[in-house]
């Protein structure tokens, strides 16, 4: 049973994540011509292409990729309770799957930042896809803490802020789910 419960998780873990991933990359523009990008759009497209027949864009960003995720998580959530033997309501399967995904949004800001951050101990070239694409996802929330936090003699303290408040944000958010739902 904890095979079968792995191998679900691991496999809506992965897609979900990459259209998650793709959502956030067109929120931020970053270069569709990127080769990660290509990619993330390849395996997307073909669910995606039928949701948007249903649900509109709004402002240039597909809204699509959000329901996906969305009922991807509910699915997965619903087939783990199912195979545990557990049963749980609509309100807190939904409740479920928003909190699931608003810690995967976390957590790729939260890595993305952390991996941009031991890189740039590195060196790396700027112009590589992946560094390219990490600096774009990043972006949204790295320039707000360098505005409250400029460079102090050319070192960069700005990602220490966001880890922190990312961090912080998880745990409001888990201690919120937590006490919400009973689960404690």
């Amino acid at each position: 049973m904890t095979a079968v419960l792995f191998l679900i998780q691991a496999a809506f873990g992965f897609y979900i994540l990459a259209v998650m991933l793709r959502f956030l990359l067109q929120c931020v523009r970053a270069d569709f011509y990127n080769p990660l990008v290509q990619f993330l759009v390849r395996i997307t497209n073909p669910p995606l292409r039928l949701l948007r027949r249903i649900v509109p864009n709004y402002r240039g960003l597909e809204l699509a990729a959000v329901v996906l995720a969305f009922v991807l998580q509910l699915l997965e959530i619903w087939l783990v309770t199912t195979l545990l033997g557990q049963r749980a309501g609509i309100g807190g399967l939904l409740l479920l799957a928003v909190g699931e995904l608003l810690k995967l949004l976390i957590n790729i800001y939260l890595w993305g930042v952390v991996i941009q951050a031991v890189l740039s101990w590195i060196n790396p070239d700027p112009r590589h896809p992946i560094i390219r694409l990490l600096a774009q996802l990043t972006a949204p929330v790295l320039r707000p803490a360098r505005r409250l936090i400029p460079p102090i003699s050319g070192v960069d303290l700005s990602p220490i802020l966001v880890v922190v408040t990312l961090i912080f944000i998880s745990l409001l958010l888990q201690d919120f789910l937590g006490s919400w739902a009973g689960l404690r």
